[in-house]
């Protein structure tokens, strides 16, 4: 059965192996609310984890562990699982989905594991590492529906508590719902009176799907690059205790995950994955009610490969009205490029590409294409400018 009694006696257990991850204060994030971090990308490999791994790993019988481990993984789970069979001597191999972050990748060989990528998502991994465990008789160390691996998610639920004995509410990041299920369980058993809320990639809804309609639901496909919580079916276990425990699941766009992430790394100078952003985005974006609240948002982990980064940061940018592109007709005439400009810089935002079309067939034969891309202060500040240009004249064209 599963118990309080397994929850804390995982954090003591892994006392010796986590790193503190105090709450952090992030008040400008989302104003009407008293909003802290548990920054959850600072653990030990990256991510959370290393706790649910480690303490499945520490409960294992000396024939299990003789026999070695196998494990699925988007990346972070088998890190974590790599990390702990380094520390206790068993021989690991994990299942990758190949379009998993490199970075994810390579650390997880750096910890000693053998690694099969297998062409896919999560759920494919998951299906090879089966088979894997049949034909060699390794223990499957699962990446969320197993009690121990619960257990040690939900020592974040404690810890919370622990620090915040008055928070009114905790908002965590869902995939197959490991940590959820472990964060709800600890929270609701000490204190039923927080809310505790879940958030999905709205490309990869499979346990709000299966909430709302009250029975497990497999998706055809996953569509996000939060590949941490890319999963296509909930747990048994995990969906059994969502049920119960959790107060509601919401969704967010991949456009609202990578404001989020934009806004940490300005905000609170922390590097948080698609995944480990959800929660905060849910809060952004007002997908749920915190305002006058005292909030913890679990930022699950840290682990994103920087050429993600490098679009995530555009892609956030653009969404907040910091980035403009516009493509505009203009005569192809001397001094038009200058005038342009003149008229932009006028308005404060600043150049920083320039494309310049001349035979485009859907252009007049005297004309050209003019493409920009700026840097503006808001989406006020982008629509002054496209304004403007409008009132001298210049034509912006859709392209």
């Amino acid at each position: 059965m599963f118990s309080l009694d397994k929850v804390y006696q995982a954090s003591f257990i892994l006392k010796k192996v986590l790193h503190p991850t105090e709450l952090v204060a992030a008040p400008k994030l989302c104003p009407g609310c008293e909003l802290y971090l548990k920054p959850e990308n600072l653990q030990v490999t990256g991510s959370f984890k290393v706790r649910g791994a480690y303490y499945k790993m520490s409960q294992l019988s000396q024939q299990e562990k003789d026999a070695g481990v196998i494990a699925c993984s988007a990346g972070n789970h088998a890190q974590g699982v790599a990390l702990a069979a380094k520390a206790n001597g068993i021989q690991a191999t994990i299942c990758i989905p190949a379009g998993a972050p490199i970075s994810k990748v390579e650390a997880t060989k750096s910890y000693g594991a053998e690694v099969v990528l297998v062409k896919g998502v999560y759920d494919d991994a998951y299906a090879r590492a089966v088979e894997i465990q049949k034909e060699t008789g390794k223990t499957f160390i699962h990446p969320y529906d197993d009690e121990d691996v619960i257990a040690g998610q939900g020592t974040i639920g404690l810890e919370i508590l622990t620090d915040m004995a008055d928070v009114d509410a905790v908002v965590v990041p869902v995939g197959g719902g490991g940590l959820i299920s472990g964060v709800a369980f600890a929270v609701k058993s000490l204190n039923p009176r927080v809310k505790v809320y879940g958030v999905q990639a709205a490309g990869a809804p499979s346990m709000y799907n299966s909430i709302r309609e009250h029975e497990q639901l497999t998706l055809d496909s996953v569509s996000t690059f939060a590949d941490g919580i890319a999963v296509k079916h909930p747990g048994d276990l995990t969906y059994q205790l969502c049920e119960k425990y959790v107060d509601e699941i919401v969704t967010v766009t991949d456009d609202e995950i990578a404001t989020a992430i934009l806004a940490m790394i300005e905000q609170q100078k922390m590097v948080s994955e698609g995944a480990g952003a959800v929660s905060v985005a849910a809060c952004m974006f007002g997908k749920i009610d915190v305002k006058g609240k005292k909030v913890v948002c679990v930022v699950s982990g840290g682990n994103i490969d920087v050429n993600i980064l490098s679009r995530v940061i555009s892609r956030g940018l653009l969404m907040e009205g910091r980035l403009l592109d516009v493509t505009i007709a203009l005569a192809d005439k001397p001094g038009e490029l200058t005038i342009v400009s003149d008229i932009i810089a006028s308005t404060g935002a600043n150049i920083i590409s320039v494309r310049h079309t001349r035979s485009d067939i859907d252009m007049d034969i005297n004309s050209c294409f003019l493409s920009l891309q700026m840097e503006t202060r808001n989406k006020a500040h982008a629509e002054e400018v496209k304004q403007l240009l409008a009132q001298n004249g210049y034509q912006i064209v859709s392209k």
